[in-house]
């Protein structure tokens, strides 16, 4: 199937990851309608080339409606929430978001003839894992909310690819993305993170080393790991997004429904990244030492073989300094040019 002519909705695509993949997807020839509650989103993130929804992703009769409006060949599904502090406070919140919205979006997608999915997953579904780096076919344990509810939404596409061929003879394959950590910024500085109380550690860094922030607390300094902090693999945002476009084509190829991991296949600890974020700022930011925080597991690192193999992916940025560098040099010109006066009113189109 030509990709300029491959009609593909995002969902979440006013957010972090979800806007860089827009973005990409545009730059590539695809026709592109982007589905976004603002929740965590901003408009401005959205590719002026894409035709925008103010919907929720989880409302079937609409998003029935939308996929049949725009002829929606293929959908890629970034839209949930993530922060895993605040799935263990609040777990109703998670499991009606990112289980129930998930699945009634599926349910559309087979009501309106969507066969090509693509699934934002995590490496949350691990939990802790018995082996490091982690395979997909490791046991999935997670120890949190998150990671369960994404966890669910994966079983319930392997089930719905089934009874599809099963029953229906329609075709609909998927291909769930297990990301690691995801850091980093659009190079020229136009997109980066840009989510209200954001909780990840290199962007927590970064407005901590601006200011916005007063200090950055480390959790946990006892973990059994070199430096006593936990260790996670971190993978460039740009790198990312292109994996959601190896795998759309690979689905429009013909290929089978697949879970594969995301990241480059090396950690990094706490206080290793928080050394990197003070180099590149050159700000000597304030730290402090606190307790474990539940759900965090000690180690997340990546056993990228299968994506690489299967997908072809070649990742291009897999430089933590790098990472680290345009997470900063986007803060900085988010900070400066992209304050609340600046961002322009949401437009639904």
């Amino acid at each position: 199937m030509p990709l300029k002519t491959l009609r593909v909705l995002v969902t979440g695509g006013a957010g972090y990851i979800g806007s860089h993949t827009a973005r990409q997807l545009v730059d590539a020839g695809y026709e592109l309608t982007v589905v976004d509650t603002l929740y965590s989103g901003h408009r401005w993130a959205v590719p002026q080339d894409a035709d925008f929804y103010q919907l929720n992703a989880g409302d079937s009769k609409e998003m029935v409606k939308l996929l049949r409006k725009r002829r929606i060949e293929a959908v890629i599904h970034f839209a949930g929430h993530i922060v895993v502090p605040e799935s263990v406070r609040d777990p109703d919140k998670y499991y009606q978001n990112n289980v129930v919205n998930s699945m009634n979006l599926i349910n559309a997608c087979r009501e309106s003839g969507v066969g090509l999915f693509v699934f934002s997953s995590s490496a949350a579904v691990y939990g802790n894992p018995e082996t490091v780096p982690v395979s997909e076919g490791d046991s999935t344990m997670p120890i949190n909310p998150y990671g369960r509810t994404k966890l669910i939404t994966e079983w319930n596409l392997n089930d719905v690819a089934t009874s599809s061929s099963l029953t229906s003879g329609k075709d609909f394959r998927y291909i769930a993305l297990r990301y690691f950590n995801v850091a980093g910024a659009r190079f020229d500085s136009t997109l980066g993170q840009a989510t209200p109380q954001a909780t990840h550690l290199i962007k927590v860094a970064c407005e901590v080393a601006l200011g916005k922030r007063d200090s950055l607390s480390i959790f946990g300094t006892d973990y059994e790991t070199p430096d006593g902090t936990c260790l996670r693999d971190y993978i460039h945002v740009e790198d990312l997004a292109s994996a959601h476009l190896a795998a759309l084509l690979y689905l429009a190829e013909g290929g089978s429904s697949d879970i594969l991991n995301c990241g480059y296949g090396q950690g990094y600890s706490v206080r290793e990244v928080l050394k990197t974020v003070r180099s590149v700022s050159a700000v000597d930011f304030p730290i402090i030492e606190a307790g474990r925080r539940p759900g965090d597991a000690p180690q997340l690192i990546a056993d990228n073989t299968r994506i690489l193999d299967i997908l072809r992916w070649s990742p291009k940025h897999n430089n933590f300094t790098e990472i680290c560098r345009t997470a900063w040099e986007w803060e900085k010109r988010y900070h400066n040019d992209y304050s609340q006066s600046s961002i322009p009113t949401t437009k639904v189109g």
